[in-house]
C-alpha cells in the first residue's frame, strides 16, 4: 500500500479514536458503569451468571457487595474446565486461548482465559490506541515507511481439546491479520520459535536487512537484542544500523534501570520512548504524552477497575473502592472485571494515580514484590528511583538486581541483601552502598524510621553479581524471553539464595 495512502487512513482513524478517547477522559465513570453494566447483562446466562443471579443486579454497589474478590487460586477449577473444552462457565462465548504467564513469584503456571472480545476490543484495539496517541503528538512522523521490531515471547501455541495456550505475546501474532506481518518484523515463523538463544540471531539476521522505524518489547529483552545486533553489525549506534529509528514502545518491567543503556545506543534527543501497561489480563494503560512518565488508563477496552489501598490490602479492613473514590498519589492494588470472564480479579500489580481528571497512573511495583519485614514497606518503585539517582552519582550503570531481607537472629538485626548486576560497574563500591542506602531513606520514610541509628535496620549488603547471572539463572529455570522477569524484591530468601548459589 503506498504510503501517503497509509498516512491519510492513519490519519482518519486517528482524528475518530481520539474523540472517543476525549469522551472517556470527560465523562469517566459514566463509562466504567455503562461498560459494567454491558459485561453484566451480557453474562447473565453463564454459570456465574447465574450463581450470583447478574439478572438482579442494577447498581455497582450491588455488584459489588454480591460479587467477591478473587486471585487465580480461586479461579483455576473453573479455568480448568474451559481448557478441557467446556463453555459458557464465566463468560458466554468460548474460551478458545489462554495466555500461559508463570508470574515471577510462583513458579505454577496461570493460565488467564483471552476471548474473541479481549483478543478484538481489548489488546488489538490497544495497539492501535499506541499507535494513534504517538501519531497524535508527533505528526510529522514517518513510521509507516518502514517496519515495527516486535519482540515477543519464545512460547509455541500447544492446542488440545479445541483450545490452545501460549505466551500472549504468541497468541496476538497468531491471530493478527494477515496484513500485520507486512509492516513487522522479524516474520512470524522467527517471532514464534521456541528455542530462545537461536531466535536471538535468527531476529538479528532477519531484521538488520529492514527499514526499521520502531521497537515494541520487554526493556530487558530488548537490550540483549539490541547490543546483539550492534556486536553483529559492529556498529556504535542502532541510527547506523537503522536510521530511519524514532520510537521504542516498552512495557512489563520498569524502564529506568536501563535508560542510561538505551540513551548510548540511541543517541538522538529526538528519538522517543513511549510506556504502555498491558499483562496476560488485558492492555490497561498508555503513554499519551510526549516526555512523559504518565501513563493514561484506557477506559473503554471491556475492562471495569476497582482498586484496594495498599494500606488496607490483606487486612481485616481491607476495602474495594471504584474509580471514582481513587486519590492522587496513594497506592492501590488493582482490581480488574473483564471481557474475558475474570470477575472482581485481583491482577497482583500495584499502581499510583498521578491525576484523577483524566485518570493517569504510574506502576509502582506487584502486590506480592515488596520488602516488608520490618515494617519498611519498600517498594519497586523506591528501588528503582534510588538506583537511578545512585548511577548518575556514582557513574555507574546496572544490569539486574535483586533483593531480600536478612532476617533477624538473637541480637543481629535485620538488613536487606542485594544482588546487583552492573555493565559499568562503580569505581568505589562502599560508595555506592552508603548512596543507596541513603537514597532509600529519602525516598521511603518507613525505611529511614527503621534505619535510624540501625534502630530495626543495619546497612544494607550488596554483592557485585558475575557477568550474566541472571540471565544464566533465567535459562536454568526455562524462563528466557517473552514476558519473564527477574524477581526483584521479595520477603523470601529463596530467590536470592538460588542466585548466591550461582554466583
Amino acid at each position: 500500500m503506498p504510503i501517503p495512502l497509509v498516512n491519510s487512513i492513519a490519519s482518519w482513524f486517528l482524528k475518530k479514536r481520539i474523540h472517543q478517547m476525549e469522551l472517556f477522559m470527560k465523562y469517566p465513570e459514566e463509562v466504567q458503569n455503562e461498560l459494567l453494566r454491558n459485561l453484566i447483562a451480557k453474562a447473565k446466562n453463564t454459570e456465574f451468571g447465574k450463581k450470583y443471579d447478574f439478572d438482579s443486579i442494577s447498581s455497582y454497589e450491588t455488584f459489588a457487595e454480591r460479587l467477591p474478590v478473587k486471585k487465580y487460586e480461586d479461579y483455576e477449577a473453573c479455568i480448568e474446565r474451559s481448557r478441557r473444552g467446556e463453555t459458557n462457565i464465566f463468560w458466554p462465548t468460548p474460551i478458545k486461548w489462554f495466555a500461559k504467564s508463570s508470574g515471577t513469584t510462583n513458579a505454577k503456571s496461570k493460565f488467564i482465559p483471552v476471548s474473541d472480545d479481549s483478543l478484538e476490543d481489548c489488546h488489538f484495539s490497544a495497539g492501535k490506541d499506541m499507535l494513534c496517541m504517538y501519531l497524535n503528538n508527533n505528526p510529522q512522523s514517518q513510521m509507516f515507511t518502514g517496519k515495527s521490531l516486535r519482540l515477543g515471547g519464545s512460547k509455541e501455541i500447544y492446542r488440545n481439546n479445541g483450545t490452545a495456550y501460549g505466551d500472549l505475546s504468541a497468541i496476538l501474532i497468531d491471530n493478527m491479520p494477515f496484513w500485520a506481518e507486512f509492516s513487522s518484523t522479524p516474520s512470524n515463523e522467527v517471532s514464534l520459535m521456541h528455542d530462545w538463544e537461536v531466535k536471538m540471531q535468527a531476529i538479528v539476521d532477519e531484521t538488520i536487512k529492514e527499514k526499521v522505524t520502531s521497537l515494541a518489547g520487554v526493556p530487558s529483552w530488548m537490550l540483549v537484542l539490541l547490543n546483539n545486533v550492534l556486536e553483529t553489525t559492529g556498529k556504535e549506534s542502532l541510527f547506523e544500523v537503522w536510521p530511519h529509528l524514532e520510537v521504542y514502545f516498552h512495557g512489563g518491567v520498569s524502564f529506568d534501570p536501563y535508560a542510561p543503556q538505551y540513551q548510548k545506543i540511541l543517541p538522538k534527543e529526538e528519538f522517543r520512548f513511549y510506556e504502555i501497561y498491558n499483562a496476560s489480563e488485558g492492555f490497561f494503560a498508555c503513554q499519551d504524552q510526549n516526555d512523559s512518565k504518565e501513563l493514561l488508563l484506557m477506559l473503554d477496552y471491556g475492562i471495569f477497575y476497582e482498586f484496594i489501598p495498599m494500606d488496607t490490602y490483606n487486612t481485616p479492613e481491607e476495602k474495594v473502592i471504584p474509580l471514582g473514590q481513587v486519590e492522587v498519589g496513594k497506592n492501590y492494588a488493582v482490581v480488574i472485571t473483564t471481557n474475558a470472564g475474570l470477575w472482581r480479579y485481583k491482577i497482583g500489580d500495584t499502581v499510583r494515580f498521578t491525576s484523577t481528571y483524566p485518570y493517569r497512573i504510574k506502576v509502582s511495583g506487584r502486590t506480592k514484590h515488596h520488602i516488608n519485614v520490618f515494617g519498611e514497606e519498600l517498594i519497586i518503585e523506591n528501588a528503582e528511583e534510588a538506583l537511578k539517582k545512585v548511577s548518575l552519582v556514582t557513574n555507574c550503570e546496572i544490569k539486574d538486581y535483586t533483593v531480600a531481607p536478612v532476617f533477624m537472629e538473637g541480637r543481629e538485626k535485620g538488613s536487606h541483601e542485594w544482588i546487583v548486576e552492573f555493565k559499568t560497574p562503580p569505581k568505589d563500591f562502599n560508595n555506592f552502598k552508603v548512596q543507596l542506602d541513603k537514597s532509600l531513606q529519602e525516598i521511603n520514610s518507613d525505611y529511614e524510621a527503621k534505619r535510624y541509628n540501625n534502630m530495626t535496620l543495619n546497612m544494607p549488603k550488596i554483592h557485585s553479581a558475575r557477568e550474566n547471572l541472571f540471565y544464566d539463572w533465567l535459562k536454568k529455570n526455562d524462563k528466557l524471553g517473552g514476558q519473564h522477569k527477574i524477581p526483584r524484591l521479595s520477603n523470601s530468601r529463596k530467590y536470592l539464595e538460588e542466585l548466591l548459589e550461582m554466583m
